[in-house]
């Protein structure tokens, strides 16, 4: 008798498919919160293969900052027209007319913790019970404490030490009124699986991960993208690089890698020789050893 056996792709992509449709049996209105990073990207993709032929039964929903790469709006209009799903924007822009939240100054200001108020409002505005994010255990610390179900407390805060067990794959979603759950289904995969996902399944992703040439500013160990937002500081200087992106978030403090990796086979050979991880250049995460954590518990993604 021949035995049937999955590569660890196929086991990835099946345990993620299982958990989304988990989710969509426990949950009344579920989201996926798509920023239009890779990871969030390969999570809307295993949503269309778990419920292929049907359409995504989940809306999308986005924080807009306002200081988004302009790359990344345009990748995640495209997709939404293609996909013929709902998207949800929320808007930092709006949170900040409106009061809900205060403007950073200074040079390293940043509207990336200003996203919880933002974020926490659309899915008590849109009456949202889980939202599905592209997290992973090996990008970060904090994430590699989430659970696949993390729960959230009716103030949408994530308490770390409070979180319900996950034996032989059940996963528990009740909640009592108010409160929601994160669900992260390729929480197992590693950036060099999400990376070799991406070349099997032919997944298109947005340029700024690949080689080019950008205006940028060397600060805080890395190359930040020169904008309008940017501001320079005495002895800085706005030189051209050809570089890449690993991770994406606002234009003001997601930093890039000097890079020729204009492909995704070669960006694949430079992630197996990495040895920092990709939220390395990443600015916000730099304020404190706990920042990421300290966000988390305070409703971040």
């Amino acid at each position: 008798m021949s035995k049937y056996y999955l590569n660890y792709l196929d086991e990835l992509e099946s345990e993620a498919i299982f958990i989304m449709r988990e989710v969509w049996a426990q949950f009344q209105n579920p989201v996926i919160l798509f920023s239009g990073g890779k990871d969030s990207i390969v999570v809307t993709h295993l949503a269309r293969k778990a419920f292929y032929p049907s359409k995504i039964p989940f809306a999308l929903m986005h924080v807009d900052t306002g200081h988004n790469f302009p790359e990344t709006i345009k990748f995640r209009d495209d997709l939404i027209d293609g996909l013929g799903v709902r998207l949800i924007v929320g808007s930092v822009q709006e949170s900040i007319d409106q009061g809900r939240v205060a403007e950073e100054k200074g040079k390293n200001a940043t509207r990336n913790a200003l996203q919880i108020t933002t974020l926490l409002d659309a899915i008590e505005t849109n009456k949202v019970d889980c939202a599905i994010g592209g997290g992973r255990r090996d990008e970060e610390k904090a994430r590699a404490k989430e659970r696949f179900f993390s729960h959230r407390d009716d103030f949408g805060q994530w308490d770390p030490k409070n979180q319900r067990p996950e034996l032989w794959n059940l996963f528990n979603g009740k909640q009592f009124e108010g409160e929601h759950f994160r669900v992260f289904p390729i929480s197992n995969w590693t950036e060099m699986d999400v990376w070799n996902y991406i070349k099997r399944e032919n997944i298109k992703i947005p340029s700024l991960y690949f080689a080019h040439e950008r205006e940028v500013v060397w600060r805080s160990n890395s190359w930040i993208p020169n904008s309008e937002f940017l501001k320079l500081d005495e002895g800085e200087e706005v030189v051209t690089k050809k570089i890449r992106f690993r991770t994406l978030g606002d234009i003001t403090i997601t930093g890039g890698i000097e890079s020729n990796a204009d492909t995704v086979e070669k960006i694949a050979q430079e992630v197996a020789a990495m040895r920092q991880t990709e939220r390395g250049n990443r600015s916000d995460d730099k304020r404190s050893e706990t920042a990421m954590e300290d966000r988390k518990k305070q409703g971040y993604f």
